[in-house]
C-alpha cells in the first residue's frame, strides 16, 4: 500500500500539467505581451477539459480489474492477485493521465494556431 501511495502521488500531481504546456512558437514578428495573454487564455481553455484526471481514474480502475483477473486466471494467491491488481492500476492510471495531458496540450496548441501563431511542435 505504501508503494502504491508513493507512485500515485507524483502521478496525480502532474495530472493537470498538460494545460500548462508552453509550445514552441515561431516568435518572429510576434508581440510578446499579446502572445503571453493568448497563451494564458488558451491554457485556461485547456483546463476546462478535465479528461486527464477522469481518464487516469477510469483507466486505473480498468487496470486494477484487469490485473486482478490476470492474477486470478494465473492461479495466484490472494496476495499475488492484489499485487497484480496494484500493478494494473498503476499502469492503467499512468496511461490515462498521459492521454488526458496530451489532450490538454493539443487544446493549447490548436487554440494558438487558431489565433494565428506558428506552433512548431
Amino acid at each position: 500500500m505504501k508503494a502504491l501511495t508513493l507512485v500515485f502521488i507524483p502521478v496525480f500531481l502532474v495530472a493537470c500539467a498538460g494545460a500548462q504546456v508552453k509550445p514552441i512558437v515561431d516568435m518572429q514578428g510576434v508581440n510578446q505581451a499579446k502572445y503571453d495573454t493568448d497563451l494564458q487564455q488558451c491554457q485556461a481553455y485547456a483546463t476546462q477539459q478535465d479528461g486527464a484526471v477522469k481518464s487516469g481514474a477510469t483507466d486505473a480502475a480498468i487496470g486494477v480489474a484487469a490485473g486482478a483477473l490476470l492474477g486470478l486466471v494465473a492461479g495466484g494467491t490472494g496476495s499475488n492477485i492484489a499485487q497484480a491488481a496494484g500493478v494494473g492500476g498503476i499502469v492503467g492510471g499512468g496511461l490515462g493521465l498521459y492521454q488526458g495531458n496530451k489532450a490538454q496540450e493539443n487544446i493549447v496548441m490548436t487554440c494558438l494556431r487558431g489565433r494565428g501563431y506558428k506552433v512548431l511542435n
